[in-house]
C-alpha cells in the first residue's frame, strides 16, 4: 500500500482526493497545517508528499524546503498558484512535480504512480533521515551549521558556501561564484574567490593540501563533497 501524507488546508478538496485515491491501495493522511504536516513526516514514513503551497503559518515553498533537509521522498506540489515564478521556485527548493489546480483527480494518481516508479531503488525516507551531512544549509534562519553547530561566516562567506552546498558534487567555476553570489561584486577577481574560499576553509577546520569538504579542481574551480 503507498502511503501518502496529504498538507493542504482545503478540508474539502482533501477529502475528495482521499476517497478517489483509497480506491487504488493507498492510504492517505491529511494535515491541514503545515507544522503538524513537517511533525507527521518525522514520526512516521510515508513515500509521498502532495504539498499545497498556500498554507497558514507557513507558506509552502518553505515547507518544501524544510522537507528536503532529511528527507528525499517524492514531492507534488498541488497549488491553485498560477505565477511561473512560484513554479520554478518549487522546483528550485526541491519539488518533483507540480500539479496547477484545478485538475482531474485522475491525473493525480497518474503523477503519483509515476513518482513511485521513478523512486523505487532510491533512499527510502527512513534510511534518508540516517543520512545526515556535516554540513547543512538552513536558507530560512540563513545560517549554516557544521557537526550542529552554527558557522561565524561573513555575507559573502555565506554565499560562496551556500552555492556550494547547493551545488554539491559539482565542480563549480570562480565565474559561476561571482554571478550568482549577490554579496561577490562582479569585478571581483578570481584571486579574491580563492581568498574567500581560504577564510571558509579555516572556519571548516580543514587543510587546503587534504581538504574533506572543499576541493579545487585544476583549470577549472572548486566542488564541495561531504
Amino acid at each position: 500500500m503507498i502511503k501518502i501524507l496529504m498538507i493542504e488546508d482545503d478540508v474539502e478538496l482533501a477529502e475528495i482526493l482521499t476517497e478517489y485515491l483509497e480506491q487504488f491501495d493507498m492510504s492517505i493522511i491529511i494535515a491541514d497545517d503545515p507544522y503538524i504536516g513537517l511533525s507527521k513526516l518525522k514520526l512516521e514514513n510515508f513515500d509521498i508528499v502532495i504539498l499545497d503551497l498556500t498554507l497558514p503559518g507557513l507558506d509552502g515553498l518553505e515547507v518544501c524546503k524544510e522537507i528536503r533537509k532529511t528527507s528525499a521522498i517524492p514531492i507534488i506540489i498541488s497549488s491553485a498558484r498560477h505565477d511561473l515564478t512560484d513554479k520554478v521556485n518549487a522546483f528550485d527548493f526541491g519539488a518533483d512535480d507540480y500539479l496547477p489546480k484545478p485538475y482531474n483527480p485522475q491525473e493525480l494518481l497518474v503523477r503519483i504512480k509515476s513518482l513511485i516508479r521513478r523512486s523505487e531503488g532510491k533512499v527510502s525516507v527512513a534510511d534518508s533521515k540516517n543520512l545526515k551531512k556535516d554540513l547543512v544549509l538552513n536558507e530560512f534562519e540563513h545560517i549554516i551549521t557544521l557537526n550542529d553547530q552554527p558557522l561565524n561566516l561573513t555575507v559573502a562567506e555565506y554565499d560562496i558556501l551556500s552555492y556550494l552546498i547547493k551545488k554539491e558534487g559539482g565542480a563549480i567555476t570562480r565565474e559561476e561564484l561571482i554571478y550568482n553570489c549577490d554579496a561577490i561584486s562582479e569585478d571581483s577577481t578570481n584571486k579574491s574567490i580563492d581568498v574567500i574560499i581560504g577564510r571558509i576553509r579555516t572556519k571548516l577546520g580543514e587543510n587546503s593540501k587534504e581538504p574533506k569538504y572543499i576541493h579545487a579542481i585544476r583549470g577549472v574551480g572548486y566542488k564541495l563533497t561531504q
